[in-house]
């Protein structure tokens, strides 16, 4: 039986961290990642969305900058550019999909 909130959850982990990747060398605000996510979970919240970052801060793949303000500025560590890059092992909690074209 497949879990539809843990694939939702990796899997949102895996766009940011794409998202993230794409906007380098720039750290977008957080409604930046925001608007490229949903077109894919319409229904994301900012909430969800500061959860799954937060999560990928504390496995030391993203930096976080949270303004007193409110608003957060995310960013790519190096080992989360080279989960993106598939240059290193993607352990288990991010749908990284398999890297079908390797040899």
């Amino acid at each position: 039986m497949i879990d539809a909130a843990k694939a939702r959850r990796e899997s949102l982990r895996w766009y940011i961290l794409l998202i993230l990747n794409t906007s380098r060398p720039i750290d977008p605000h957080e409604a930046v990642v925001l608007s490229t996510v949903q077109p894919i979970y319409p229904d994301i919240t900012l909430n969800e969305l500061r959860r799954e970052l937060d999560y990928l801060h504390d496995r030391s793949l993203v930096t976080l900058k949270k303004q007193p303000s409110g608003p957060w500025i995310c960013g790519l560590t190096h080992y989360g550019v080279d989960i993106a890059e598939y240059t290193i092992e993607c352990n288990a909690g991010i749908a990284r999909p398999e890297k079908y074209w390797s040899v």
